[in-house]
């Protein structure tokens, strides 16, 4: 069964994630090289294995083929989540330079940019990094302080870190080994401010001595992933040429003329933000296979590992065989399962709006305005809606998968040889690169809000009526705890149905559905009456949306809950009858109580939830927390990670042989 099952997780893209398993055994030295190297022998070991990589043609497989790649950006991104099995500072560093720097040449870029550095990029012969971030600038891209003035008399910009906050922060490849730097700024043409623009910059000569003008710091040990050399940039009037602009969506001529066929800035902003997704929607994927690791890590010492022996039992119980253990690691290995579908949703997604090539499906397809069809930007914006929230929840469900595992391993789980210190320390900072969690599940509300103001708006005045009835009626049903009495007296007076099998209704997927359906619409319909009724009573905007700020964040993840389960749903109903579904479905069943169980107070306070029926949840989730624990392993064992992955000591040779 485990084989039909990894066949299945694998997907269309499973030769891909072969070639990428097979590459990590054969380096499987890498796993371990940062206990015993100074920190410069790692990241040179990191990089001769990223070369390595690059030479056998992986790295380029998502860009066109006409600049040595394959045109399969579903594969590359499939590539780039099997390395997260491995040493995470390859996989990093491979997303540095692959997916950051030469993707902005080709999504912000024009044909010249792509002649002359794309093909060094993707072969690694021009190594680069993506400065963004600022010391004083992180999530607030708009506001960073770099510029980059035109000078029409020399036909170049002179790009500057004005003061402190402004110096690039954290980049990665800065500190040793990047020679450019795509550098994002304040573009000032003519005394005018434009808003942020990328442009290329060399930052190194080919021997590695900083450029004239360049100052090139190392931001020193961190937290994990110091096979990566993340550095700091401080630019002082360095002039680089007009065609440095990376200039798809803004032009700036000879004379000193800027032109944009996208005239709002906040669009045209948003828009060249939103070309660069793919890092998002990479980290997720990420985060999810390193959960994988940890997992398959821990549930095989679990079913090794003996403690404590039964009264009149001379063997010693197996630690999978105790309930809290299940409870410990099984929800969060369904719950990995539930985002692993999600993400492939989602990364189907991207490739059908960027193209299996990576260039734009949207490109050419206009509003009049010069800037994206409604259309084609309807969907940009709900597909940077799904990468944030499927990232946030993907990098903070490996913290918390990774330190459960950690846990559940005692002692020997904090040993280095064991891989869980790595990997906790490595996956730490996933939560906050790529974008804050946190900020990111504010713009995924932002945007429900959005469609929920415009489809309100939509209404005529007898649907008008009807909705703000609908919400009073739903407001008074939660006041009078009418649910919870329609609920109590179902729970006392079982159908047919129940009769047979009292836990028939709680593991029906249509109550599953409906429980989050109902937490996520409800939680969008209260926080915007909030901020209405702030702002129709006079109070300031900022102020009135910071009041609700914590009720708009969790609106946000109540969203992105709904859409990874009914992904899971959906993969359960896809998948071939017999052990296959039957797995996924015990799964999802896991999974989707779990979660509702996760969240019992709230549906207890908004009448959705008996005490009764609460605690039939909670004792259901223990019953198939038992009825998955016989397939642990296989389960584990369908993830496909490689056995020099996981193969550590404490699970080989296992306890009782």
């Amino acid at each position: 069964m485990s084989t039909g099952l990894r066949e299945y997780l694998d997907g269309p893209h499973k030769a891909v994630r072969d070639v990428v398993r097979d590459g990590l055994a054969a380096n499987a030295g890498l796993l371990n090289a940062g206990l015993d190297l100074s920190r410069d022998e790692y990241r040179d070991q990191v990089l001769a294995v990223m070369q390595q990589v690059t030479a056998e043609g992986h790295t380029g497989r998502g860009f066109p083929k006409e600049f040595g790649g394959q045109g399969d950006l579903g594969g590359f991104i499939a590539g780039f989540e099997t390395l997260a099995f491995g040493d995470l500072s390859l996989m990093v560093k491979a997303g540095v330079q692959f997916g950051l720097f030469a993707g902005a040449i080709l999504h912000l870029g024009t044909s010249r940019h792509h002649e002359q550095y794309l093909t060094d990029a993707i072969d690694g012969h021009l190594l680069g990094c993506f400065a963004m971030t600022e010391t004083g600038h992180g999530s607030n891209v708009q506001a960073l302080g770099t510029t980059a003035t035109y000078d029409p008399a020399t036909e170049e910009f002179v790009v500057h870190t004005p003061n402190a906050a402004a110096r690039k922060d954290y980049i990665g490849n800065a500190a040793r080994h990047g020679r450019m730097a795509a550098v994002f700024a304040q573009l000032v043409v003519g005394g005018e401010t434009h808003g942020v623009h990328c442009l290329l910059v060399p930052i190194r000569t080919p021997d590695g001595e900083s450029m004239p003008g360049v100052t090139l710091s190392d931001c020193g040990p961190k937290l994990g992933l110091n096979g990566v050399d993340n550095g700091r940039i401080v630019f002082d009037h360095v002039r680089v040429p007009r065609t440095a602009l990376l200039d798809r969506y803004a032009q700036v001529d000879a004379e000193g003329t800027y032109s944009s066929e996208i005239e709002n800035p906040d669009r045209r902003f948003f828009t060249m933000l939103g070309t660069l997704v793919q890092g998002r929607v990479s980290v997720g994927g990420a985060a999810i296979n390193a959960s994988k690791v940890a997992l398959t890590i821990a549930i095989r010492y679990a079913d090794r590992r003996r403690q404590f022996s039964a009264p009149g039992s001379a063997e010693e119980a197996l630690l999978l065989d105790y309930r809290m253990h299940q409870r410990r690691l099984l929800p969060l290995l369904a719950r990995t399962y539930a985002l692993h579908f999600a993400q492939a949703e989602l990364v189907d997604e991207f490739v059908r709006i960027f193209g299996s090539d990576g260039t734009d499906n949207t490109e050419g397809n206009t509003d009049g305005e010069g800037g994206l069809g409604d259309r084609d930007e309807h969907d940009r914006r709900a597909l940077e809606a799904q990468a944030a929230g499927t990232k946030s929840l993907g990098t903070w469900h490996a913290t918390e998968t990774i330190q459960m595992c950690r846990e559940a391993c005692g002692g020997a789980g904090y040993l280095a040889e064991n891989r869980l210190a790595a990997l906790k320390a490595d996956t730490d900072v996933f939560t906050t690169f790529e974008g804050d969690n946190t900020v990111l599940l504010q713009l995924v509300a932002k945007g429900l809000l959005t469609n929920y103001r415009e489809s309100f708006g939509k209404l005529d005045p007898l649907g008008t009526a009807r909705f703000i009835a609908a919400q009073a009626v739903e407001i008074a049903v939660e006041k009078t705890a009418l649910r919870t009495v329609v609920e109590r007296l179902r729970d006392a007076v079982p159908n047919r149905n129940d009769t047979a099998d009292p836990d028939a209704g709680l593991r029906d997927d249509a109550y599953h559905c409906g429980m989050v359906r109902f937490r996520e619409e409800h939680m969008l319909a209260g926080v915007a009456r909030r901020l209405k009724k702030g702002i129709d009573a006079g109070d300031d905007a900022f102020e009135v949306f910071n009041r609700c700020q914590d009720h708009v964040i969790a609106a946000g993840r109540a969203h992105v809950e709904r859409v990874v389960l009914e992904a899971f749903l959906a993969a359960v109903q896809a998948a071939p009858e017999g052990p296959v579904r039957d797995r996924l479905k015990e799964l999802y069943d896991l999974h989707a109580l779990a979660t509702i169980e996760a969240e019992r107070a709230w549906y207890i306070e908004h009448g959705r939830l008996s005490g009764q029926r609460s605690k039939a949840i909670t004792a259901l989730v223990n019953e198939l927390c038992a009825a998955v624990r016989p397939h642990a392993d296989e389960l584990v064992e369908a993830f496909g990670v490689p056995g020099a992955a996981v193969d550590v000591p404490m699970v080989v040779p296992s306890q009782h042989e």
